[in-house]
């Protein structure tokens, strides 16, 4: 009768257990999808005061930047601007079009193109989007090659091996980028000048980019590498007789590289906001180079576009980690 007790209160204690976990970690996702949202409104908000606390008058700049030079402009012509882009609006109306729009998918329309912004985006994202994962692709095969050689050896070649993974990870992106491209592509004509959308031009840029952020991740991996090689299961795969290489690439590597995979979102968001330097360095099309055209022509709502896709990019990348996370781990529930 006891023993029969026992059993039913498992049953029943069994599916509230299941419940409440999955509580908790709807919990978590909740309030990491929150925060999310936060920082997108936070990005939002900075660009759009960033619009507006500039000095003179908006509708003034917009004709002067078109035609290239300062002169007055007269009542009539500056009526046409402000009513085309709302700038007659109490800057707190204008603030909740703003948003309002983004909610829609509209970033505004370029004061220099008279295209809406949204467009002239879509048609540069492809190139920063593919250069962003071929980094992130180069950066873990560099990462993997080096930390797997030089991690856990002798005191001198693990020394080294950290010392490369600081060096590199500190490296400019600009510097690095002139350096390799003189290098390269000047002095060894190795690959083109100018990036161009070939996948020779792709190399440069993309190494430029990848190598502080293999040196970056290298940091994050190496401690957990030699940690995890004085684990039970290496000695283990060492006594059934596994080679070395086979043990580091087998049983180490995979208990090794959490820390990289955290990383691999906040490196998305990073290399595509990389990608504004690197793209001018190589004379690259992508929203980088546009970026930096419409910082030079003032056309603030393509500049402010941009922005707010870079913040978006980095928050969905890390928040799909951070969900993932929760879903695959127990241990994020006590967090609940």
């Amino acid at each position: 009768m006891t023993l029969t007790s026992s059993n039913d209160s498992l049953l029943t204690s069994a599916p509230q257990h299941t419940g409440s976990l999955t509580a908790a970690r709807a919990r978590l996702v909740g309030r990491k999808i929150l925060s999310a949202a936060i920082v997108l409104w936070g990005s939002a908000t900075v660009a759009f005061a960033a619009q507006a606390a500039l000095p003179g008058d908006r509708a003034t700049v917009i004709l002067n930047t078109r035609a290239g030079q300062a002169i007055e402009r007269t009542p009539t012509e500056l009526a046409q601007i402000n009513s085309q882009y709302g700038l007659q609006d109490p800057v707190v109306q204008q603030y909740f079009h703003y948003i309002g729009g983004l909610f829609r998918g509209d970033l505004g329309v370029s004061y220099q193109q008279f295209r809406p912004v949204t467009s002239i985006i879509g048609e540069q994202l492809a190139p920063t989007l593919i250069l962003t994962l071929t980094t992130i692709i180069f950066a873990w095969i560099f990462m993997i090659v080096w930390v797997t050689l030089t991690a856990g050896r002798s005191r001198l070649v693990s020394g080294f091996g950290e010392f490369v993974d600081t060096v590199t990870a500190g490296l400019p992106h600009y510097w690095l980028g002139i350096i390799l491209l003189l290098v390269f592509a000047l002095g060894l004509g190795w690959f083109p000048v100018i990036g161009g959308s070939s996948i020779r031009g792709l190399w440069l840029p993309a190494l430029t980019l990848a190598i502080p952020l293999a040196g970056f991740m290298g940091q994050a991996t190496r401690t957990e590498f030699e940690n995890s090689l004085g684990q039970l299961f290496v000695l283990s795969a060492r006594m059934r007789g596994m080679g070395d290489l086979a043990v580091r690439l087998r049983h180490v590597l995979r208990h090794s590289v959490l820390p990289a995979v955290t990383l691999s979102g906040w490196a998305l968001g990073a290399t595509i906001s990389g990608a504004v330097i690197v793209e001018s360095v190589f004379t690259r099309a992508g929203i980088g180079r546009t970026l930096t055209t419409a910082v030079n022509t003032q056309d603030l709502p393509v500049v402010t576009g941009i922005v707010v896709l870079i913040a978006a990019l980095y928050v969905v990348a890390n928040l799909v980690v951070d969900v993932i996370y929760v879903l695959i781990d127990p241990r994020l529930r006590t967090s609940a």
